[in-house]
C-alpha cells in the first residue's frame, strides 16, 4: 500500500465545521494543493486558504445548477489510478489527469431538508447528492492510495498521522476512514430510498433501517452476551434514544429495555402521571394534581416491587419528588426518565453518583414502527398506542360505569397496554394497585392483580371495593368475571369479541359489574 505524501486534496463540504482550519494546516504545513467547489471554495478563501476552483481544474464549467461540476474524468481519474499500476499511471499522464491523494467531503443534508414538514418534493429531490456520494466511493475505493474523509470529528487525526508520518497517512487509517465512507453512503442511500418509499405502501418490498452506533453496552440481558446501542437516524426528538443523560452510570441493554417501556407508558397521559417500572411491567402507576403526589401514590402501589426499578415521569421533577424517592423512600432507583428537571432537583440526584438521569425535552410522539428481531429475520408493526376514542366505547351491561368507574377504566386502559400479556390491571383512584402480568391463562392474571390490589390498598388504608378493571384482551369465559367480582371489581374494560362474550355480560350483570367494550385489543407479549 501506497504511503507517499499527500500533495493535492479536494475539498468540498455541506458541513463547514473545522474545515477552513483543516484546509489551512493541509496548505501551510505540508504544501498540499486545495482544490474546491462553491461555497466551500469561497469559505476556504475568505479564511486564507488559495484555492483552485473544481472549474479551472476540471477545464470545464459548473453547470445546471452545480448539478454538474466534479462528475469528470480529471476527478474520478485522479482518485481512481491505481499508483502502483504502470498502465493507470501512463493512461493518466496521456489523458493529463493528475493524482488526488486526499478527498474531504460531506453530504447535502438530505434527511434534515425531508424531515421538514413544509418540505416539497421538488426541494427534497434537489438534495440528493451526487457528486459528493461518487467522489467519496471513488475514493474509498482506492484507499490503498487515497486518504478519503467524510466526518469533521477525523480532521484532527488525519493531521496527526500526516505529522508523523511525514505527510502521509498510514494504511491503517485510510482503511478505517474507508469503512466509514461506505457506512455513510450507504446510510444516505437507504435514506433516500426510505423517503421516495413512505408513501407508496404501508410496509415496502425492501426494508432498508439506518442505525448509528452508540456505544458498546458492558453485557446484553446477561452477561455472557455482547451487546451494543444503535440509534434510528430519525429518532424522534423526545425518544429515549435522543434523550441527554444529566448524570449516573452508562445505560445497560436492561436499562434501555425498562426504561424505553416506562417511557412510553408515562407518555399516554396529559395529566401528571408516574409510572414506576421494573422488569418490563408497572408495577406502580399514578396521575395526580402534580407529578409529585404521582410518584407518591405510584410508589404506594408496590414498595418493594419500586426498588431497583425505573421512574418516569411526563412532567419536570421538582426538588420535592426527588427528595421523597431519596431521602423519605430511600428506594433505590436504577432510571430516572422526564423531560426536565429543576436545578435544585439536579443537584440532590447528582448525591446518587449511580442513578442514571435522563431528560428528553419534552414529551411527543414515539416513532411511527417498533422493530423485533426473530431469528433469520425481523418482525415490523405500527406501535401500539392508546388512541382510540373513549366516546367510541360500548357500555355492554345492564349498568354503565359511574363517574368514578369510568376515570379509573379510562386510567387503567393506558397503563394495562404496558403489562405483559396475559394483562390484567386493577385500578382504583386513579393508581394501578394490582397487577396481573404475563399469565398462561387470563383467570391467574385476575387472581394475582386481585390480590396485589388487596395488599395495596391495605398498606395505604382503602377499601377493597369499587375496584376497576383493564384487561388487554377479551375474556373468553366466564370464569375471570367471577374471580374479580370476588375481589370487590365493579367496572371493566376490555376489547370484546370473544365467542362468549355473551357468557362474559351476562357473569357481569350477574354481579351487577358495569362492562365497557373498546373493540381495540392491548396485547404486549
Amino acid at each position: 500500500m501506497a504511503t507517499t505524501p499527500i500533495k493535492r486534496a479536494l475539498v468540498s463540504v455541506t458541513d463547514k465545521t473545522g474545515v477552513v482550519e483543516f484546509a489551512k494546516a493541509l496548505q501551510d504545513e505540508f504544501g498540499v494543493e486545495i482544490i474546491s467547489t462553491g461555497g466551500t471554495a469561497k469559505a476556504l478563501e475568505e479564511g486564507g486558504v488559495h484555492v483552485v476552483p473544481i472549474d479551472d481544474y476540471t477545464g470545464f464549467p459548473e453547470m445546471m445548477g452545480g448539478r454538474v461540476k466534479t462528475l469528470h474524468p480529471k476527478v474520478h481519474g485522479g482518485l481512481l489510478a491505481r499508483r502502483e499500476d504502470p498502465d493507470h499511471m501512463a493512461e493518466a499522464e496521456a489523458n493529463g489527469i493528475p493524482m488526488i491523494d486526499l478527498v474531504c467531503v460531506n453530504l447535502y443534508e438530505f434527511e434534515k431538508t425531508v424531515a421538514s414538514p413544509d418540505v416539497t418534493f421538488a426541494d427534497a429531490i434537489e438534495h440528493i447528492d451526487i457528486g459528493g456520494p461518487s467522489m467519496l466511493r471513488s475514493a474509498a475505493k482506492n484507499a490503498e492510495s487515497v486518504t478519503v474523509v467524510v466526518d469533521p470529528a477525523d480532521y484532527a487525526r488525519v493531521l496527526d498521522c500526516m505529522r508523523a508520518n511525514g505527510g502521509a497517512t498510514t494504511p491503517e487509517l485510510r482503511r478505517e476512514l474507508q469503512r466509514k465512507v461506505f457506512a455513510t453512503t450507504a446510510a444516505y442511500d437507504a435514506a433516500i430510498s426510505s423517503w421516495l418509499e413512505k408513501d407508496l405502501e404501508e410496509f415496502p418490498p425492501t426494508l432498508r433501517l439506518n442505525l448509528s452506533k452508540q456505544g458498546i453496552l458492558r453485557y446484553g440481558e446477561n452477561p455472557h452476551q455482547p451487546a451494543a446501542f444503535y440509534i434510528f437516524a430519525d429518532a424522534p426528538a423526545h425518544s429515549l434514544a435522543k434523550a441527554e443523560q444529566l448524570g449516573g452510570k452508562p445505560l445497560s441493554y436492561n436499562n434501555l429495555l425498562d426504561t424505553d417501556a416506562a417511557w412510553a407508558t408515562v407518555r399516554e397521559f396529559e395529566e401528571p402521571a408516574c409510572v414506576i417500572l421494573k422488569h418490563q411491567n408497572p408495577c406502580g402507576s399514578a396521575v395526580a394534581a402534580d407529578v409529585t403526589e404521582a410518584y407518591d401514590k405510584a410508589y404506594a402501589c408496590d414498595p418493594v416491587s419500586a426498588y431497583g426499578g425505573i421512574i418516569a415521569c411526563n412532567r419536570e421533577v421538582p426538588l420535592e419528588l426527588v427528595e421523597h424517592f431519596a431521602d423519605v423512600n430511600k428506594q433505590f432507583v436504577e432510571v430516572i426518565i422526564a423531560p426536565s428537571y429543576t436545578e435544585a432537583a439536579l443537584e440532590r440526584l447528582a448525591r446518587r453518583k449511580n442513578l442514571r438521569v435522563l431528560a428528553t425535552g419534552g414529551i411527543g410522539a414515539p416513532m411511527a414502527r417498533e422493530f423485533r428481531s426473530v431469528d433469520g429475520g425481523m418482525l415490523v408493526q405500527e406501535t401500539d398506542r392508546v388512541a382510540e376514542d373513549p366516546d367510541t366505547f360500548k357500555v355492554v351491561t345492564k349498568r354503565a360505569p359511574e363517574a368514578d368507574e369510568l376515570r379509573d377504566l379510562l386510567f387503567g386502559w393506558k397503563v394495562c397496554k404496558a403489562v405483559k400479556s396475559n394483562a390484567i390491571l386493577v385500578a382504583k383512584d386513579l393508581m394501578g394497585v394490582g397487577l396481573g402480568p404475563g399469565q398462561p391463562n387470563r383467570v391467574d392474571s385476575a387472581r394475582l392483580a386481585c390480590e396485589r390490589a388487596h395488599e395495596a390498598l391495605g398498606r395505604m388504608g382503602l377499601p377493597t371495593t369499587r375496584l376497576a378493571c383493564a384487561s388487554d384482551a377479551f375474556f373468553p369465559f366466564r370464569d375471570g368475571i367471577e374471580e374479580l367480582a370476588a375481589s370487590g371489581v365493579t367496572a371493566i374494560i376490555q376489547p370484546g369479541g370473544s365467542i362468549r362474550d355473551d357468557e362474559v355480560i351476562e357473569a357481569c350483570d350477574e354481579h351487577g359489574i358495569a362492562m365497557v367494550f373498546t373493540g381495540v385489543r392491548h396485547f404486549r407479549h
